[in-house]
């Protein structure tokens, strides 16, 4: 492949074509399809292989895995946490890595390292052993969730994320919906085959599964705007200037890109790095709850594999708030308000799970509601981060992963908010996770973002850098 060129020499090439760049073009629109066909179905399909190796230790917990390795609700807690550790620890060098490599190698290349992580849990004979592993699973997933955040923005206006992000983000909700029902199946069906626990054919499956996506991905994906190589010469400067119209840094290959170090600097001294830290960590600290799903299920009166096939609904009513916040929100132009509304959505309907005591019938749909505005919350709060903090694109990439890892971190406590001593109520975990969310939802995406972010962008940041391309205002 050849070098991609400075911009110098771009502006030498295409300047006059790219000073008369007008947004909403034909050509522009075909653009965004190319991209959309390539980039939006292959990070979802990578990110549901990662969320089912993330999260199906729940369903073989609750599958035969406690039972079998003899071990409590304190130690399954700390299995949780070793993933947080390393993925809070390994997510901002691995962003600033990935703004000098290619992103189709980089990304498929951790699939197939994660998937093989994910596998060596079935080999687990200790809670020990499961956490260890645990922990180098988090070392290679840490890459994948901000580095998509980065790589999204770094090809898309930013009207134009919330609708891909949340495309990308429904991942979440439809592999927590299939792997409860693959959980199902394949600990009902396999269960002591070739002398396996079910548990542990599922653990293998997952694993074996990501590793084989991971292999054909990179050939999809491309790199950046001006270095993908199926890209016209047009259609690169076209990807180059819309962003830069649009007041987005890009990662275009230029030689004036800070370095680490320079960019690191200027993400941890800017004060909207750490705002948008804490309204991350409120967010993400509530949504532990996804690992104790099969277990509050089962408090609500189902069991065996029917208590693995009730966690579908839930996940797909998150589903459906992922899609209706985030579209909403890129249709409107505006974070703020979505946020707020999710969040008191969650908080809400956890005060209702709390307040009606033991029934049941009453618990389940709003336990669906509780689950879908957290789910639709983190995405829109992270995807805040690049509509603020836009450029130079290597700032954008470690404000990524600074809120995103640090955001990441409250999981760490969010682990240990549902022992099973706390059942069959769960006062503590849904306590907890209401007060959060209210808070979050009123104090931070509703007062704190008015004082200090626009709730409506319209264009460029008014704290951006100047461009060193001219934008021209739409006609």
């Amino acid at each position: 492949m050849t070098s991609p060129k400075p911009e110098q020499e771009w502006r030498e090439e295409y300047g006059d074509a790219m000073d008369k760049y007008q947004p909403g073009t034909e050509a522009e629109r075909q653009l965004v399809r190319k991209i959309d066909m390539r980039i939006v179905p292959t990070i979802w399909l990578l990110y549901v292989v990662s969320y089912l190796d993330r999260a199906n230790i729940g369903n073989a917990e609750s599958g035969g895995m406690q039972a079998e390795l003899g071990y409590g609700s304190t130690q399954y807690s700390i299995i949780l946490l070793m993933f947080f550790v390393s993925y809070v620890i390994f997510e901002v060098p691995s962003n600033m890595l990935l703004t000098r490599v290619r992103p189709s190698i980089y990304l498929s290349a951790i699939c197939v390292l994660w998937g093989g992580v994910a596998a060596c849990l079935a080999a687990c004979h200790s809670w020990q052993q499961l956490a260890g592993v645990r922990f180098c699973l988090g070392v290679i997933e840490a890459g994948f969730a901000p580095g998509v955040a980065f790589y999204l923005s770094s090809w898309y206006k930013r009207h134009e994320l919330a609708k891909r992000f949340a495309i990308y983000y429904t991942a979440t909700a439809i592999s927590g919906a299939f792997s409860g029902l693959l959980a199902g199946v394949i600990i009902e069906n396999l269960d002591g085959h070739r002398g396996l626990s079910g548990w542990r054919w599922l653990l293998l499956i997952e694993g074996v599964v990501a590793s084989f996506v991971g292999c054909f991905t990179w050939t999809i994906l491309p790199d950046w705007p001006s270095t993908t190589s199926w890209l016209t010469q047009e259609e690169k400067f076209i990807a180059i200037q819309r962003l830069a119209y649009d007041g987005v840094g890009g990662n275009n290959g230029t030689s004036d890109e800070p370095s680490h170090s320079e960019a690191a600097k200027m993400a941890l001294t800017d004060w909207r790095t750490w705002m948008l830290v804490v309204m991350y960590m409120l967010a993400t600290g509530s949504q532990t709850i996804q690992y104790f799903i099969p277990t509050l299920v089962g408090q609500l009166g189902y069991s065996g594999n029917s208590k693995q096939f009730m966690t579908i609904p839930i996940y797909a009513v998150a589903l459906v708030g992922i899609l209706g916040f985030c579209f909403m929100s890129d249709i409107r132009k505006e974070r703020a308000n979505y946020i707020t509304a999710a969040a008191l959505v969650s908080g809400f309907s956890f005060i209702i799970i709390i307040a009606v005591g033991q029934r049941h019938t009453v618990q389940y749909p709003f336990l669906c509601f509780a689950v879908a505005g957290i789910y639709a919350a983190c995405p829109l709060t992270l995807l805040w981060v690049s509509n603020i903090i836009d450029h130079p694109a290597e700032k954008r990439a470690v404000a990524i992963a600074v809120v995103n890892s640090l955001g990441n971190s409250a999981s760490i406590y969010g682990s240990f908010l549902w022992p099973k001593n706390t059942g069959p109520r769960y006062l503590q975990g849904f306590g907890v996770t209401t007060y959060v969310q209210s808070f979050y939802g009123f104090l931070f995406s509703f007062l704190v973002q008015r004082l200090c972010f626009p709730a409506r962008y319209s264009g460029p940041s008014e704290q951006s850098a100047p461009q060193k391309i001219p934008r021209r205002r739409a006609q």
